[in-house]
């Protein structure tokens, strides 16, 4: 930094500009600087002693040789200007941001089933499911989010990522002849999450359950899945997704097979610490996402680096050296030695 002091450059607007000034009041006094060389001129002026010549000598008053006699009063004014510059510490300082987070683990349970096939949501159940999937995971920032799909049986689609393109090609490819078995194994699903996130250290560890029925095929009881994923930090949000539709045959109701067990899906939420949300449209369902995306956001750490430098020393190094010219010039034909 300091092998270019003597450059010029250093006293130009562009240079000068650029830097911030610690002590920015030192710089108020340079004006002072060229008004105590005027007081001193105008209270001086008397008391001067000369030296009478007994000839005629010839008026050169701007030859080269008169003009040398100002360098001692320059170096000393500039030497005064470079010190009150250094004072005030001019200073280049670069910024960075940088943001921490630590992310959050979500899986996605999305049941396949071929009740997921009915079209009280546009188009069907499954395909706004998705649609609305995507778009969670569009907004979220920095968490890992997975994939597991169930029916009768459940198994994981895609690990705990954040190559969010690698995931939306999965929730494209949701099918419900995905899983051959017929029926709906929340209990499974909900222990295949749990075991896809147990072993994970981040604070914060989500599961979203979203089907459209009751629990009809596993072996494992979807109330003690959920407490299990309470037991490993795991927090649920339930989604029964559709409406409970009923035809008339005559003067009998009939209820449609794709009946939405809502009292199971709730037991389930609050056994894992969670809440349940009801979607009986494509509307209601873009809310629960969002009312999900807010409960759960990553708690971000801005974290500001400064990189300063100084170049108060280029200022001083010039001062030494205008000193060391006055100092030097003391006792020459550069100087008055009768004022001294």
């Amino acid at each position: 930094m300091m092998e270019n002091w003597l450059s010029l450059r250093w006293f130009g607007w562009e240079a000068l500009g650029s830097f911030y000034w610690a002590h920015p009041y030192f710089l108020y006094a340079i004006p002072a600087i060229p008004l105590a060389f005027l007081l001193r001129t105008a209270f001086h002026r008397r008391s001067r002693q000369f030296l009478t010549i007994p000839y005629d000598a010839i008026e050169t008053p701007n030859d080269w040789l008169t003009r040398l006699r100002y360098v001692q009063p320059v170096s000393i004014a500039l030497a005064l200007t470079f010190i009150l510059l250094a004072l005030a510490r001019p200073q280049i300082i670069t910024e960075r941001t940088d943001r921490f987070s630590e992310g959050i683990d979500i899986m996605l349970l999305v049941d396949v089933s071929d009740s997921m096939l009915e079209k009280d949501l546009n188009p069907d159940r499954l395909t706004a499911a998705k649609q609305v999937a995507r778009n969670f995971v569009r907004g979220r920032l920095q968490d890992r989010i997975g994939i597991i799909v169930f029916a009768g049986e459940a198994y994981s689609l895609c690990p705990l990522t954040t190559d969010y393109d690698l995931l939306y090609g999965f929730l494209e490819d949701l099918k419900p002849d995905m899983i051959r078995t017929a029926g709906t194994a929340i209990g499974s699903a909900l222990a295949v999450g749990v075991n896809r996130m147990r072993d994970s250290r981040s604070q914060s560890k989500v599961a979203i359950l979203i089907s459209d029925g009751e629990n009809t095929s596993g072996n494992l009881d979807p109330i003690t899945a959920a407490r299990l994923a309470k037991a490993f930090g795991v927090k649920i949000y339930t989604i029964a997704v559709g409406n409970t539709r009923r035809t008339s045959t005559g003067d009998t109701l009939k209820i449609a097979a794709a009946q939405v067990d809502e009292g199971e899906l709730q037991e389930i939420a609050a056994a894992g610490d969670g809440k349940y949300f009801r979607a009986t449209d494509n509307t209601a369902l873009v809310k629960v996402f969002t009312q999900i995306n807010k409960m759960e956001k990553v708690q971000f750490k801005n974290v500001v680096f400064r990189e300063v430098k100084d170049y108060y020393r280029v200022y001083l190094y010039w001062a030494v050296l205008l000193i060391i010219l006055a100092l030097a010039t003391k006792s020459t034909f550069m100087s008055n030695i009768l004022e001294d």
